[in-house]
């Protein structure tokens, strides 16, 4: 069943600007620490594909924040919940800490898609809730 959706659309370059004026704190702010060994590597290979990643993680972890419903408010932190790729290249949502337990405990899965283009970052995210299954006698 679904739980909820979210999408979200960022203009890369304000993004940028926010990059000039904090540096890599800003990405350390709101990286987890397998996004952020990624973004380091594609920025020191080429610096605009080290900026299209921060740009769709970011997209998608406020995405992820509508669709659970919570916003950025706790248990949701910029850094619990992480986009990953699967050994085929699909994007995956990971959670970790309290927001995982969150996940868990409402039964909640997500599904991420996001792409960028020379101007935006766009992340969609839908979140399921699995049906309780009830055993009868």
């Amino acid at each position: 069943m679904i739980y909820g959706i979210g999408t979200d659309i960022l203009q890369i370059s304000r993004l940028k600007a926010a990059l000039g004026r904090r540096g890599d704190r800003l990405a350390e702010k709101i990286l987890g620490p397998e996004e952020m060994k990624r973004y380091q590597h594609r920025k020191a290979r080429v610096e605009v594909r080290g900026l299209r990643y921060l740009a769709t993680r970011f997209a998608a972890k406020e995405a992820f924040s509508k669709a659970i419903g919570l916003g950025m408010r706790m248990p949701m932190t910029w850094r619990a919940m992480q986009t990953l790729n699967a050994p085929s290249g699909k994007p995956i949502v990971v959670t970790s800490g309290k927001l995982k337990e969150h996940m868990e405990k409402h039964r909640l899965t997500a599904q991420v898609s996001i792409t960028d283009e020379t101007d935006y970052a766009v992340a969609f995210v839908i979140v399921e809730q699995q049906e309780t299954t009830e055993t009868q006698d």
